[in-house]
């Protein structure tokens, strides 16, 4: 039941995991497949910590995801669901009501009797209403699901205390300079992004991270963007 565009999906091995086909955007084809690839919130990733755990398939809290855009949110999620076959569902707060969420609950309690644990990605979990995130408190609390949900507002404002008091919060940070560089520079050369289609020189790299301003998807499409032109005119 994952929200259409939200992730693209590849669901011929059962697990839900998002993968990106060829012709999606540079931002979702780069999206880290694993820790290693993670550029950023070290702070989180540290030996035993509740993220890491949660990754590496050992964790079983649910946690509320909050920072800034483009700083990891989705991916953190991406990986959390493909750790130990995991199932994953995705529901977007802005088109998705009640009945959605007790549906995506329904199908995991089934999933859980043939021993399959449920991830529930959220995003902008702070646009459900009081009513939605209720309808969330049993499922999280027994772990029905394992709750991963990503907002850019503080919860403690936007998130009901219930909900709070049965998650983890997990503080993302804006991306530095450094990292949107790293990002920048891997996206060039892999073979899931531009491939060495086209080369950037040290200016040109320094404008597209001061445009990214700590934000990696917006990085990522303004690259996307000026490799276009550039391959465009290399046409004409």
């Amino acid at each position: 039941m994952a929200e259409p565009g939200l992730f693209d999906t590849d669901d011929s091995d059962g697990s839900g995991a998002p993968a990106a086909h060829a012709g999606a955007p540079l931002a979702v084809r780069m999206r880290p497949q694993s820790l290693d690839e993670i550029v950023g919130q070290q702070h989180l990733l540290t030996s035993g910590s509740p993220l890491r755990r949660l990754i590496d398939g050992s964790g079983a809290a649910s946690v509320l995801l909050y920072g800034p855009p483009g700083t990891g949110k989705t991916t953190m999620a991406s990986l959390i669901s493909s750790a130990t076959g995991r199932r994953f569902e995705a529901l977007s707060a802005l088109s998705s009501g009640v009945k959605e969420v007790r549906g995506v609950i329904d199908m995991a309690r089934r999933r859980l009797t043939q021993g399959r644990q449920t991830v529930l990605f959220i995003d902008e979990v702070h646009r459900f209403s009081k009513t939605q995130q209720d309808a969330l408190l049993d499922a999280v609390e027994n772990r029905i699901v394992l709750l991963v949900a990503a907002t850019t507002e503080n919860p403690s404002f936007s998130v009901v205390a219930p909900l709070l008091s049965r998650s983890l919060v997990l503080q993302l940070k804006s991306l530095d300079d450094n990292d949107i560089r790293q990002v920048l520079t891997r996206a060039t050369t892999d073979p899931r992004g531009l491939a060495g289609a086209v080369s950037i020189a040290d200016d040109a790299l320094d404008h597209l991270v001061a445009l990214g301003g700590g934000d990696a998807r917006r990085a990522l499409t303004a690259l996307e963007a000026a490799a276009d032109a550039a391959t465009a005119d290399e046409r004409d």
